[in-house]
């Protein structure tokens, strides 16, 4: 991974939802690492072969490996939050991870 490629500031969060007192669920998130990373939107080819495995993949965030982080997890990059989908270990080396995330609208 060519550090010149991870040119993206970006926030890993993760989320947990609680009950309040009168029963509605509650979501918090909390800041678990701040990494540098490159966000690209799929292609439409891409974008047809993600949603065969996840209906909703619209892109794909990469960052050197960080341990921890599941498909529960939010990726803020500038003013945009992006739900973690799926969790990739790129040749299952620990370097490199893949996450197909879904934008929040």
């Amino acid at each position: 991974m060519r550090a010149g490629q991870l040119r993206h500031r970006l926030t890993l969060k993760s989320r947990s939802v609680t009950p309040d007192s009168y029963g509605q669920d509650i979501t918090a998130a909390t800041t678990q690492a701040t990494v540098w990373g490159s966000v690209e939107p799929l292609s439409g080819r891409e974008l047809l072969l993600a949603q065969q495995v996840q209906a909703d993949v619209t892109h794909r965030v990469r960052i050197r490996f960080h341990d921890g982080v599941h498909p529960k997890w939010t990726v803020t990059h500038d003013s945009r939050d992006l739900h973690v989908l799926s969790v990739v270990d790129v040749e299952e080396r620990g370097i490199e991870m893949e996450l197909l995330c879904k934008e929040a609208v």
